[in-house]
């Protein structure tokens, strides 16, 4: 068994904690979460409702996604130092959505169970570490670029569907990343989003249609049933979504905003949440990509963990008030939250580029791109995993010098 990854830094008190939390520690997570409550909420909702869920099956996911999500993100911040954020996996709700016309809700749960146990073997025994050892960071950067292209994109469509607040957030934006003096008042981020709130009533008319009645989540446990089409239909699949969806682009933009993260400490905990999780009928734990990228946008690299911290305590607000909070995130149009969430990871997606594309394994690098950004899927697996797959591949194949130069760096 791998002895699992320990903080080794002092545990900071509320008071040094208090005195460090900055702007941008509670800007950027609040629109991390603002971020993770809009788009993916929308496609857990849909899931929940194409699968034939009941109002309380969807609630008790939500809670789970989200308060659970959040508390794992406030302990793992606060006890390595890091900015990290743990949610759900998106790829695994699009997976289970397909599966719930043919499987009973009680089946999916049982293959959530034995996704946790599997996902949790791999970090325990050290074999994601290794694994995510032998793959070339610029290929995993090849394929966090693929996956962070299309929230770029959004900044275009937002000035179709939206031209007036898209303006209004992309020169708010501008203006204060020209200027560091008033950017350092003002983060960019922050002036797109006050700038677009102050456009949306032009689009949606005086006031948004917000929620009337206030209601708590009230979660569920169930009961799972294990049949042989659900876990072999599911189990892998659910687990390869994780580890190689959504935890590689974690790890990756991790590593790239200078910090050493927990890989089978952190896979461990995303076992152990699945298992939480899937007992209140929410698909598998996993560490995000979106979301930590916006919590690496700015500020001091030794506070951003605070970031993640008000990143935690916004999702467990949000899971205890999911009915509400859910109607009054859905609220937003999704082309305001889109753009606002373009603009904040344009600074990692043109390091996603620089790191994939500067040095070697390129050939790789834009294998993954291409493959990740074609949104191809085989075997019910999504095409970030089959980007990483075929980008090694290839570098095998045609990029062999590279491999030796790499291993005579490490030597």
């Amino acid at each position: 068994m791998a002895v699992l990854e320990l903080p080794t830094q002092p545990v900071p008190g509320l008071r040094e904690m208090a005195r460090r939390l900055s702007r941008h520690n509670v800007i950027n997570g609040t629109i991390a979460m603002l971020f993770a409550v809009t788009g993916p909420l929308v496609i857990l909702l849909s899931v929940g409702r194409g699968g034939g869920l009941s109002s309380a099956d969807i609630s008790s996911w939500v809670f789970a996604a989200y308060a659970v999500g959040g508390l794992f993100s406030l302990l793992f911040s606060f006890w390595y130092r890091q900015p990290i954020a743990i949610m759900w996996t998106i790829p695994g709700a699009v997976l289970v959505g397909n599966s719930l016309g043919h499987l009973s809700f009680a089946e999916v749960i049982g293959a959530y169970l034995a996704s946790g146990v599997l996902i949790l073997l791999l970090g325990v025994t050290g074999t994601v570490s290794r694994i995510m050892a032998a793959i070339p960071l610029p290929i995993v950067m090849g394929m966090v670029a693929g996956v962070f292209l299309p929230f770029a994109l959004a900044i275009i469509e937002a000035f179709i569907s939206v031209p007036l607040v898209a303006t209004a957030m992309l020169a708010a934006f501008l203006a204060t990343s020209r200027f560091a003096a008033v950017g350092r008042l003002l983060p960019p981020v922050l002036a797109a989003l006050v700038a677009g709130a102050a456009m949306l009533p032009f689009i949606t008319g005086p006031a948004l249609s917000l929620p009337v009645s206030f209601e708590l989540a009230r979660p569920s446990l169930y009961w799972p049933v294990f049949s042989l089409q659900a876990l072999a239909e599911l189990t892998i699949p659910l687990a390869v979504t994780v580890i190689g969806i959504q935890n590689a682009q974690g790890f990756a933009i991790l590593s790239q905003a200078g910090y050493r993260p927990a890989q089978n400490m952190l896979t461990s905990a995303c076992g152990v949440g699945t298992l939480i999780f899937g007992a209140m009928g929410s698909v598998p734990t996993c560490v995000t990509g979106p979301a930590n990228a916006i919590l690496n946008t700015s500020g001091p690299k030794a506070d951003r963990y605070l970031g993640g911290i008000v990143f935690g305590l916004l999702g467990i607000g949000f899971g205890v008030c999911a009915p509400f909070m859910a109607a009054l995130g859905l609220a937003l149009p999704l082309a305001y939250i889109a753009m606002l969430g373009g603009l904040a990871m344009l600074g990692v997606l043109q390091n996603a580029f620089v790191t994939a594309f500067r040095g070697g394994f390129t050939l790789g690098a834009l294998t993954a791109f291409v493959v990740t950004v074609s949104g191809v899927t085989i075997f019910n697996v999504g095409a970030p995993f089959w980007g990483l797959v075929f980008g090694v591949v290839i570098s095998v194949l045609l990029e062999r010098g590279d491999f030796k130069r790499q291993r005579q760096v490490k030597d």
